[in-house]
Order: structure tokens, then sequence, then C-alpha cells
């Protein structure tokens, strides 16, 4: 059902989309010139990455995005018609109308195990966590989002938040967080398989908090460790006897 709502809406609504696309790539073009698109490596369903197409919106450099993105690029942006390249991805089948967002490939270790479940769906143009702060959510807000519609996904919650999208886009809310331009880079180290930051190995402890050493033998003079005397073998293998005189008859010894 969920993938019937979206084809037939982006097939539908074609005549609409369509031209609007044409158009603000003619802008983008004259604007910023070539590339007209923004590509990049993103995370899909299940984690399968895909190379996801916007137009782009700022211009090319290794500047702040605050110094990079235009005016019309914030235009394009606030109105979200940067996004309409993302519905070829819909009807490609790597995408969805509504569901979590396409995040960059190299998030993908800094999840932790409950988080990076918004992967087990499609990935969407907008989610519930887009009606529900879009960008002045923190991180762990918008995944908290994500999971919770992985969780209550149902056709009538896709419309309900399709609906909804429209009068955020109207209103242009949440476009960005209070002084940035964009939404922030994750900045988290890689999680360990209960979702916790992989932490260095340490050895335990000693009485003074010092790491226990590995016992080693005493060394000898050459640097060895000394070796525990054995009586000299003899020819069975056995030790050697300590010598004695010989006796006499009566258990005594010889005398002299």
């Amino acid at each position: 059902m969920k993938r019937v709502l979206d084809v037939t809406l982006v097939v539908l609504t074609a005549v609409v989309w369509v031209p609007l696309l044409l158009l603000a790539m003619a802008v983008v073009w004259a604007a910023l010139g070539r590339p007209v698109f923004f590509v990049q490596e993103r995370a899909g369903r299940d984690g399968r990455p895909f190379r996801l197409v916007k137009l782009r919106t700022m211009r090319e450099g290794d500047g702040p995005d605050a110094e990079r993105l235009t005016r019309f690029g914030r235009w394009l942006r606030s109105t979200s018609l940067d996004e309409l390249p993302e519905l070829w991805h819909v009807l490609r089948g790597e995408m969805s109308l509504v569901g979590p967002r396409p995040l960059p490939v190299r998030y993908l270790p800094r999840y932790t195990s409950e988080e990076a479940r918004r992967h087990e769906v499609r990935p969407g143009i907008t989610g519930w966590a887009q009606v529900n702060g879009r960008n002045t959510l923190t991180w762990e807000q918008k995944f908290a989002h994500d999971v919770w519609y992985v969780d209550h996904m149902s056709f009538w919650l896709d419309v309900k938040i399709l609906w909804r999208t429209v009068w955020q886009v109207l209103a242009r809310r949440g476009i960005s967080a209070e002084g940035e331009v964009t939404m922030g880079e994750l900045l988290r180290p890689p999680s360990g398989r209960n979702g916790e930051s992989k932490r260095e190995w340490q050895p335990p402890s000693g009485r003074n908090g010092e790491g226990k050493r590995e016992w080693q033998p005493p060394s000898g003079r050459n640097g060895e460790g000394k070796r525990e005397w054995r009586p000299p073998s003899g020819r069975n293998g056995e030790g050697k006897r300590e010598w004695r005189p010989p006796s006499g008859r009566n258990g005594e010894c010889k005398r002299e």
C-alpha cells in the first residue's frame, strides 16, 4: 500500500512538479553555473548506499556553509524546491515520500543500535521528524522521531505527515536551527555492539591503580630466567647418587 501511494502521487502530480523542476534547474544554472545538481552518497534502506540528487544551493569551494550559501539557494531551501529531484528516487524505489531522511553513509557507524533501526524502512522526502521541528531538533530528537515512525508506520500516518508537510513548507518553519544555515555534522565516535562508544582496552588495575604486570622469572647473569636446580643425570636418565664407601659384611665400613 505504501509503495502504491508513493508512485500514484508522484505520477499524478508530475504535471506540477516537472515544470517547476525544469524552471528551478534553469535558474540554478544562471545563478550558480554548472553543475546544477548536488550529488552525495546517502544510506538507504538497510543501510544500502545510493547517490542522492538535489538542486545545488551553494557555491563551489571548501569554505563554511554560511559563506557558500547564496540568497537564491537560501530561498530554494526555505521552499524545499531543492528536494524536487528526489521524486525521481521515489519512482526508482530508492526512497519513499514519507520516511526518515537519508543521511550520509559516513554516519552509519555513529548510530546506536536503537537509532540504526531508522534504516528498516525506505528513507523519505519528508518524515515524522520534519513535521515536528525539522532542523530545530537535536540529532537525538530526530532519531527518536524516526524510530517512532518505524514502529507506528501506517497508511493514515503517511497521509497525516504529507498534509502537515504542506503547511510546514508554506509557513517555512524549522528550516534551520537558530544561528545555523544547515544542520550541523553528527559528531560522535563509532558505536560498539551495545550502542556505547568503543573504549580502548586497558589492563586490570593493581593495588596502587597501576596495570597488573605479567609475572616473569628472575633474570640470570645473561638476562635469562633462572632455572630450578636439578642433579646431573646418569646414564639411564636417573640422577647421580652420592658416593658412599663400600660396606663390610656386617654393614660397617671397611677399615683401612
